[in-house]
This record gives structure tokens, C-alpha cells and sequence, in this order.
């Protein structure tokens, strides 16, 4: 029996390979007790220690497949057969990997059309079935790494990615880059041009590399990066790359997504311990110090020496890893396969303790709230007694009439009532 089957009718194949009418199944499953002188089936449901456990993983499994079950059915009944034809074509080619699906997909989850975010929606909600199920069977260890790359401008991040990526589909794995360029807040747009430096790693039919524009998001990635990350790991690639805008407390949001968070940072450029952040330090679980070649080298390894000591000065964000400092060149590829290796002890060490699960358990939760905030924000903008009011208050509050503190508190007491 597939998968897909059973996802879409656990009730019906369980209730048919127990041979239990469904009624008394409900009643054993949540009383936890066992009518042996009310079934014809007395013998299989024996009142031991071993069958009450047994009922009991049963029950749990049924309700996820029946949650997943309606969940999937209330999304869909809305429907037309044309919507419905185009999901199942997205969903069919990300299985089957195919880059022309995923990109498609992508767009769509971009979408700010309202028809069709509720498809993206439904697509999104089949792939995470389909991901925890495939987790499942993998023992509920993570078939994907996720690694978020954050850097000052210069530092060389779009390099780096062009050789690691190339060095890891070699080695057989499948890699998506998520670059992220900022748009102008001028006009709106952005040059995307991350993708034009990394040419070899673009013709790679192992590596898919999309370019999306920032749109005023603050945190150097677009509130659908996450969905981003979920539909790349149903199109099969095992190690997804986000790169960031830049360096900054902003730059949290790109860590609360990923399994590992890397810090690149070039040599020579000033007094570094002052111009970066403390917090994006904190939040680092690696430190490369890029272009270590050529007249570089003395520089980046005093840069790895301050930055290694200064870790120890500060609060480990993991309870069972300690951030490392590394030195790379992406021009004579020295230190990279090195700092693969450390990235892969990582991973091992976090996965061994359980922290891997925690963390991504966290990050579901904090992208939750972050939607919920993002979505109440439109609706307060879009509500009609605020916004013919909004404009009225921007403009006291310009004249100096009004403080922004109280003009909020009007809009929001208009806003309740």
C-alpha cells in the first residue's frame, strides 16, 4: 500500500485491515479499554500491558493522519478544477525534481495575489505532509541542511558559494542557493545579480540558484523565504543556502530559519571587533575569515586570532557547540573542504543531542507569530475607518500637531471600536 494512499485515507485502511467497526474502533482508541464480550473479535484485542500500548500509538498516528486528512480537505474544497489541476502539476513535478516546477512554485508562493496565496497555501500544506512523512521513515532525523551565510559587503559570499557548490555537487549532493539582493527604496527594484556571479554553479543541473528581491523586508530575506526553504527541500536538494543582504541585529531573522548560521568576513577591513555587531557574533556557529591568500594571509590570521578569542568572551548559543573561527580562499580553494568538514561536526553534534529538532521546532514557531504580525499589520492598513484616517494622522504628525505615540493610540482605539 503507498504512502499517498494511506495519507489520504487512514481511517478507512485501518478500520479495514483490523476488521473493527468504526464506532467501536473511536470508543477503544479514547477509552483505552478493551470490550473483549462486545466484538467478535475478542482475540485480537486481548486486555493486555502490550495491546494498550499498542492502541494507544495507534490512536495517536490516526489523529495526525485525520488532522492531515482535513486539513488537506478543508484547503481544497474551494477549488475549481483548473486550480486544483495546477497544484497537483506543482506538487507532481517537485517530487519528480523538476527545477522548471520549483521555480514555479516559488513564484507563486511570492505571490501577493489573493487567489493565489490560498493556492500556495494548499501547496505548501501537501509538501510538509509529504516532508514529515519522508522524515518519519528516515527515523525523524532531518533529510535536508539548512546554512545561512551572512557577510559585510565584499566579503566575498557570492564566491565562496560559486566553489563550495561546485566542491559539494561533485561529492554528490544537491544544493539551492537563496540569494537575497536588496531592493531600492527609490524605485523598487533590485539587480539581482548574484546569480550572474556564480556562472559554473548556475549551469549546474545539481544546483539551483534563485534570486529574490529583499521588497523592504527588513533582516536581509523575504517573509516567504521559509516557504522558500520547505518547497527546495521537496524538490529533493539535501543542503539549502541562504544568502543574506548584509551585516546587522537585523540579520536575526535569517538565523531563526536555518540549522547552522556562518559569519563571513574579509581581512583587512579595519578595526573589525568595533564594525561588527555583537549581537550577529552571538548568534554565529561559524566564523570564516575569507580571502586568506596572497598578501591576505598575515592579516586573516590575526583577524582569526582576535575573533577566536573574543568568542570565548561571549554566550554560546548552543549548549554543546562551540563556535569555531576558519580561514578560506576561494581563489586557491584552501580551507574550504576543511570548513565543510567542521560544518558536517556540526551537524552530527547537534542531530546526536537533539538540538537540531529543538531548533527547528523554535524557528516554526517564531515564523508563525512573525506572519500572524505581518498579516495584522495589512489588515489594520487595509481596514476602512483606518484607512481614510491614516493619511489625517501622518499629517499631523508631520505639522508637529500631533506626537506618533498618540496618533498611534488614536488609530488604535479607532481601529477596536
Amino acid at each position: 500500500m503507498s504512502i499517498p494512499t494511506l495519507l489520504l485515507h487512514p481511517c478507512q485502511h485501518l478500520l479495514n485491515s483490523l476488521r473493527v467497526p468504526s464506532l467501536r474502533l473511536h470508543c477503544i482508541l479514547h477509552s483505552g479499554r478493551h470490550p473483549v464480550s462486545q466484538t467478535p473479535n475478542a482475540l485480537l484485542l486481548k486486555p493486555s500491558g502490550y495491546h494498550c500500548t499498542k492502541w494507544m500509538l495507534l490512536s495517536a498516528g490516526l489523529r495526525r493522519g485525520l488532522c492531515v486528512q482535513a486539513t488537506l480537505k478543508d484547503q481544497t474544497e474551494g477549488l475549481s478544477d483548473k486550480e486544483q489541476r495546477f497544484v497537483d502539476k506543482l506538487y507532481t513535478g517537485l517530487l519528480r525534481q523538476q527545477r522548471a516546477c520549483l521555480a514555479e512554485a516559488i513564484t507563486l508562493v511570492e505571490s501577493t495575489h489573493e487567489r493565489k496565496k490560498e493556492l500556495a497555501r494548499v501547496l505548501l500544506q501537501r509538501v510538509l505532509a509529504h516532508h514529515r512523512e519522508q522524515e518519519r521513515l528516515n527515523q525523524g532525523k532531518p533529510l535536508t541542511f539548512r546554512v545561512g551565510l551572512s557577510g559585510p559587503p565584499g566579503a566575498g559570499k557570492s564566491t565562496f558559494i560559486e566553489y563550495f557548490g561546485k566542491m559539494l555537487t561533485e561529492r554528490g549532493h544537491r544544493l539551492s542557493v537563496l540569494a537575497v539582493d536588496p531592493s531600492s527604496c527609490t524605485s523598487g527594484g533590485s539587480l539581482l545579480g548574484d546569480k550572474t556571479r556564480m556562472i559554473e554553479l548556475s549551469r549546474d543541473m545539481n544546483a539551483y540558484i534563485r534570486p529574490s528581491p529583499t521588497s523592504g523586508t527588513l533582516g536581509g530575506v523575504t517573509r516567504t523565504t521559509n516557504e522558500a526553504i520547505l518547497l527546495c527541500e521537496g524538490g529533493g536538494y539535501d543542503i539549502i543556502l541562504i544568502e543574506t543582504v548584509g551585516v546587522g541585529q537585523s540579520e536575526f531573522a535569517v538565523a531563526n530559519m536555518v540549522d547552522m548560521f556562518v559569519l563571513l568576513l574579509p581581512p583587512a577591513g579595519g578595526d573589525e571587533l568595533q564594525g561588527i555587531k555583537r549581537g550577529i557574533i552571538e548568534m554565529a556557529d561559524l566564523v570564516a575569515i575569507t580571502k586568506s591568500d596572497g598578501d591576505l594571509v598575515v592579516p586573516a590570521r590575526r583577524i582569526q586570532a582576535e575573533y577566536t578569542s573574543a568568542l570565548k568572551l561571549l554566550r554560546r548559543r548552543s549548549g554543546v557547540w562551540k563556535p569555531k573561527v576558519v580561514r578560506i580562499s576561494s581563489r586557491s580553494g584552501e580551507g574550504i573542504s576543511e570548513m565543510w568538514d567542521t560544518m558536517r561536526e556540526f551537524q552530527q553534534v547537534m542531530l546526536a543531542s537533539g538540538e537540531l529538532a529543538t531548533r527547528r521546532q523554535k524557528q516554526q514557531k517564531v515564523w508563525m507569530w512573525n506572519l500572524i504580525q505581518e498579516n495584522i499589520l495589512e489588515h489594520f492598513k487595509s481596514h476602512p475607518s483606518i484607512r481614510e484616517q491614516i493619511p489625517l494622522m501622518e499629517n499631523k504628525v508631520l505639522s508637529g500637531a500631533l506626537s506618533p505615540g498618540l496618533a498611534a493610540d488614536m488609530l488604535l482605539k479607532a481601529f477596536k471600536s
